[in-house]
């Protein structure tokens, strides 16, 4: 078990999400960083879908009941295992009883700690992650508590990998610090919303289905203006304050497919980038969607903070994510390579 100590602001029990059901109005659901999951899950020896624990800003407290092995991914947060400092993006083992401790993230929004052989509660319609909206899935289809107490699942031990309990800790290269995450752009306006000095977030987006509906001025503005995420957003979807986004002509819309990504225009001209927990249909028009490869940043700017879109095209957002395919092959390559050198030292016995 995995006892909850302190819950924080929003933690709550997801994995990839459900997928193939969104005809039938259920929503995706899942992690917000899913590049983070899938680190994290490979650090800890579990399949790529298993369920880990998100942490939105924090604090948050954990104990293990049983040795397993921990990775904290996501966020930089200012973790702690029995008050000594525990790296994000590092696979730890961990002894019954301790405790780990996520303080509020110095960098980032969410934080994920994945688990040897995932947190197992039982699936729901193929997914063990909370739609809190639906109230289903998850612990009780609700966020965490204190004192609550999650199973954790069980792996077959197999002996000289370089995830099992008792191997030292070792770390990855984060996706922040990698080639693949950067992404070039043109000068922004910095209107009455921008956050100040902090960075803001470059997010590639494909025009959407509405986009020419919008006049000039808007479709200038979505591009070179700078947008702030206000504090009325969740994991349903950003909210974004700017400049006004304007359309030509103000006819309703019937009511449309949707999906993570998606950015709407409602009635106020404020965009609203829809995430995870978003609804399957909407009438607001479509200026632009976030392409796949970038919906994990998109997933770790904090409230309050910047973003600003760029422009891409489909042959870009398939080529982003396979890159982002490549840096997940090269920490599998290293995982690799750290079980050979394992391998090599004197007592340790063979990959089964």
């Amino acid at each position: 078990m995995i006892e909850v100590l302190r819950a924080g602001v929003l933690s709550s029990v997801q994995d990839l999400g459900r997928t193939g059901l969104r005809h039938l109005g259920v929503a995706k659901a899942g992690v917000l960083d899913a590049l983070a999951l899938e680190v994290g899950n490979r650090l800890v020896g579990n399949p790529p879908q298993a369920a880990a624990i998100e942490v939105t800003v924090g604090p948050a407290a954990f104990r293990f009941n049983h040795t397993t092995r921990i990775a904290v991914t996501g966020a930089q947060f200012g973790a702690t295992l029995d008050g000594e400092p525990v790296y994000t993006w590092w696979s730890l083992p961990v002894r019954a009883g301790q405790e780990l401790v996520l303080q509020g993230p110095m960098r980032g929004m969410r934080g994920y700690l994945c688990v040897r052989g995932g947190v197992d509660v039982l699936p729901v319609l193929g997914s063990r992650s909370t739609d809190l909206a639906a109230r289903f899935g998850g612990l009780g289809g609700r966020k965490l508590r204190d004192g609550d107490r999650l199973p954790m699942g069980a792996l077959a031990a197999r002996q000289g990998r370089a995830t099992d309990v008792d191997v030292p800790a070792f770390g990855v290269k984060a996706p922040q610090w990698c080639r693949f995450a950067e992404v070039s752009h043109e000068p922004v306006r910095r209107g009455k919303h921008a956050a100040g000095s902090e960075r803001a977030a470059v997010i590639r987006v494909l025009r959407g289905p509405e986009y020419d509906a919008f006049d000039e001025d808007a479709r200038t503005a979505f591009w070179s203006d700078e947008w702030c995420v206000t504090p009325h957003s969740n994991r349903m979807g950003y909210r974004l304050a700017g400049s006004p986004l304007a359309r030509e002509g103000g006819d309703e819309m019937l009511s449309h497919a949707v999906l993570p990504g998606t950015i709407q225009v409602p009635g106020n001209g404020q965009p609203i980038v829809l995430l995870a927990d978003a609804q399957t249909t909407g009438g607001y028009p479509r200026i632009g969607v976030v392409i796949a490869a970038d919906l994990w940043k998109l997933a770790q700017v904090r409230l309050g903070g910047a973003v600003r879109f760029v422009r891409s095209t489909r042959e870009e957002a398939r080529y982003a994510l396979a890159e982002e395919h490549a840096y997940l092959r090269q920490i599998d390559a290293a995982i690799a390579m750290h079980e050979e050198r394992l391998r090599r030292l004197p007592g340790r016995a063979h990959v089964a």
